[in-house]
């Protein structure tokens, strides 16, 4: 009985599993790397701009990174790898976090 179950429960499993509309793998929770953020403090106040999350994301160390706008509704998981930086109303860094 205990096989046919299993045998049951991997094919649920894998019909649980995702991939980005690109057909990329989804971005993973880091494995033993850890965001830091703070090296990338001095950036708060600065407009937002690719370039500048792009240096926000290697500064921290991060493995993924969002954009966080005044009053949007975000997941609250945490993520060890992820860096969040969070924007005011002129579109300027408020402040910068790991989650």
């Amino acid at each position: 009985m205990m096989r046919f179950a299993a045998a049951l429960l991997i094919p649920a499993l894998g019909a649980c599993a995702t991939s980005a509309s690109d057909g990329t793998a989804p971005a993973m929770p880091s494995i033993g790397g850890r965001c830091d953020a703070a090296p990338a403090q001095d950036m708060v106040g600065q407009p937002a701009t690719a370039e500048l999350g792009a240096d926000v994301q290697r500064r921290t160390g991060a493995n993924a990174f969002r954009w966080l706008q005044p009053g949007q509704i975000v997941t609250m998981e945490f993520r060890d790898g992820r860096v969040n930086v969070h924007l005011d109303e002129q579109n300027k860094v408020r402040s910068i976090n790991c989650g």
